[in-house]
């Protein structure tokens, strides 16, 4: 009888394991695949793409007991050879080979250049073949740079006592309501693809008090634009006990202010490659939402066409006016119409045609909704009534207030638009591993 007793010692090392240890003049085994063959003649550089990154090996003929010319670019190999330094090469190291054994090798030569520092390709190419141009250096440090956002997230929401929940996403109705909803038959019974966690989210705010989730929302928006997204990954949280709105936007400057430091101090290396300056967050001003359109008008000589809400190039003035006026690329744009916000959106006791509600622009892009809730249950039903909503359709949600619960608030935060915003891209489908949008469904 045999029995597994944890994880496998390899004898191959990780690029961390030869940087942090004692093996210069040393022979060693690595896995990877062959990024690219720089052959020279008597010899050849190989260049092996890992996960930590890429590792010069040389190849010289009569030492390496491998025919270079059997050797092909996208091979899974597992090497041998001796450690020396090389401040030249991409970990300050190179292996000079002993041996190559090829585990596995491509059927067809690859239709991109994935081992070019630029991809020389549109767009629609990429995505098209999504499987391979992600294996470009570049198109990978990209999603590196947004694990970074999403343990950001979760780590500094952890330190300040949220619980992470999971929600589904097969639901009976939306959160936001409206048309852009995806249905879908369930079992004879009509259902849609999740909005948002919105009502489960606060739910749980009656059980554990603070609560996030990184998770995918879907919305059935014909948008065919730079910023929209079918489906996308939302950073949600939800938080009970507040005095305010202001703390929900405080708690979101502190996750911000945490996950520059760890992308600062864990993800140089992507962010160099990348060359992505952080942004300051020492502070993030705010503006009401009625204030941010007069500035911009006066400023900026643009006529205000509507009062409701903010359009595109509205949000980009914004964005340049604080960036021109207070240095800051970040800006709350508070107080939002109340007929443009949902139904549990709570009114400004002071003027109930606003809500105590907030979007957060990053360089004049909307990464953020949110805002303090309704938790009166007769408060949320006479705004219902308001509405022409019947409670029947919500019942279990409305569950949640008719049994008490606290002061509270939240947002959702579009993690493939901040990834955007702060790699500097122009459309966001390039910060998206595999986007969905109206004209995608594959890969």
């Amino acid at each position: 009888m045999e029995f597994l007793t944890g994880v496998k010692e390899k004898e191959t090392l990780e690029i961390r394991e030869i940087l942090e240890g004692d093996y210069e003049g040393k022979e060693v085994k690595l896995y990877g695949a062959v990024h690219n063959i720089r052959d020279m003649g008597d010899v050849a550089f190989v260049i092996l793409r890992r996960r930590e990154g890429l590792v010069q090996c040389v190849y010289e003929k009569g030492k390496t007991h491998f025919a270079l010319k059997e050797l092909k670019e996208e091979s899974a190999v597992e090497v041998s050879g001796m450690v020396a330094k090389e401040e030249r090469a991409p970990q300050g190291f190179e292996l000079r080979l002993s041996e190559i054994r090829v585990l596995s090798e491509p059927a067809e030569v690859l239709p991109l250049a994935i081992n070019k520092w630029k991809m020389n390709t549109s767009l629609e190419t990429k995505l098209a073949l999504r499987p391979i141009s992600l294996r470009n250096v570049r198109e990978r440090a990209k999603f590196k740079i947004q694990e970074g956002i999403v343990r950001g997230f979760r780590e500094f929401l952890f330190s300040q006592g949220f619980t992470e929940i999971r929600t589904p996403k097969i639901v009976s109705r939306g959160a936001e309501g409206g048309a852009n909803v995806f249905k879908l038959n369930y079992f004879n019974k009509r259902a849609e693809l999740g909005q948002s966690p919105q009502f489960y989210k606060q739910t749980m705010v009656g059980v554990y008090d603070r609560v996030f989730e990184a998770a995918p929302v879907f919305r059935a928006e014909k948008h065919n634009t730079t910023r929209h997204l079918n489906e996308y990954i939302s950073l949600d949280f939800e938080m009970g006990y507040i005095d305010g709105f202001e703390d929900v936007m405080a708690m979101e400057t502190g996750f911000l202010q945490y996950t520059m430091g760890l992308l600062k101090r864990e993800y140089l290396k992507e962010l160099e490659l990348l060359g992505v300056t952080l942004p300051e967050i020492d502070r993030i001003p705010q503006v009401r939402f009625d204030k941010a359109k007069e500035l911009v008008s006066e400023k900026y000589n643009r006529k205000i066409r509507n009062p409701f809400d903010l359009e595109p190039e509205e949000e980009m003035l914004i964005g340049r006016y604080f960036k021109e006026e207070y240095d800051s690329d970040f800006v709350f744009v508070t107080h939002y119409p109340s007929k443009k916000r949902p139904f549990y959106a709570m009114d400004d006791p002071e003027d109930n045609r606003f809500t105590l509600s907030f979007d957060l622009l990053y360089k004049g892009l909307e990464i953020t909704t949110g805002g303090q809730r309704i938790h009166n249950y007769e408060a949320i039903l006479e705004k219902m009534a308001g509405r022409g909503m019947d409670p029947e359709d919500i019942r279990d949600y409305l569950m949640i207030f008719k049994y008490g619960m606290p002061p509270h608030g939240g947002l959702g935060i579009g993690l493939e638009r901040l990834t955007m915003r702060l790699l500097d891209e122009q459309n966001v489908r390039e910060t998206t591993m595999f986007p969905r949008d109206v004209t995608r469904l594959e890969p």
